[in-house]
């Protein structure tokens, strides 16, 4: 008998020890901590939280390093990113002209907050710009002509693009390579609006509003140096 009350005894103890080991694994955790996929994980575009003094970003390279680059900081770097970016000589393309619709898939695109900017490349062409939906990929607004928005403007988005998203050749800033003040570079309204808070026209455009002044600084007109990413 005082055998086997001693396995007994050994055998509770052990069992308080597992038990103990799981609930300190375990019990500290929410039971749906791994449920609900966050805005992130779904990100598949964003405006960059990067600026640039002038139009040389390091052509499409650099470009799309640097989407590559933000996204991974934002926890979504297991996917392929590119700059929404036309040019006129791209080395990944023979030296031919690229448009910028050509390099970001066919979506869906979702933001960093997980609201759908466009379904498609169709929807995508077809919409205006929006300060609630073009955010950076930490889901931060781009100030710009929106009511309350921080000074400086900065909505200014380059693209060298058309509204269809097609090259506007002679406004890529020499393929995004190029600071010169003789140089120019197509850019859109991040948030779809002109002075005075205006949509009227081109002004809703959130890839081809208007030209930037030159080149050799981003910010005259109300921009930044900023570029849109796309996950293709």
């Amino acid at each position: 008998m005082p055998t086997t009350l001693t396995t007994l005894r050994m055998l509770i103890g052990a069992f308080s020890i597992v038990t103990a080991a799981m609930c300190a694994a375990s019990c500290g955790k929410s039971s749906d901590s791994s449920t609900a996929p966050t805005a992130t994980s779904s990100l598949s575009f964003f405006v960059t939280s990067a600026k640039s003094t002038t139009g040389n970003i390091g052509g499409l390279r650099g470009a799309d390093a640097l989407c590559q680059s933000l996204a991974q900081a934002a926890g979504a770097g297991n996917r392929t990113w590119r700059a929404y970016l036309s040019v006129e000589s791209d080395p990944d393309n023979g030296n031919r002209p690229t448009d910028a619709r050509s390099r970001i898939g066919n979506g869906p695109w979702v933001n960093a907050k997980g609201a759908m900017v466009a379904a498609s490349l169709t929807e995508l062409h077809g919409r205006t710009g929006d300060a609630t939906v073009f955010v950076d990929e930490k889901g931060q607004p781009i100030n710009g002509q929106w009511a309350g928005s921080p000074a400086p403007v900065e909505h200014d988005i380059m693209t060298g693009s058309n509204a269809d998203g097609t090259l506007l050749a002679g406004f890529t800033c020499e393929n995004w390579t190029s600071a010169s003040t003789t140089a120019r570079g197509q850019v859109g309204h991040s948030d779809g609006l002109g002075p005075g808070g205006s949509a009227a026209g081109a002004l809703s455009s959130w890839n081809s509003a208007q030209s930037n002044t030159n080149c050799a600084n981003t910010a005259p007109g109300g921009g930044a140096g900023r570029i849109y990413c796309f996950a293709r």
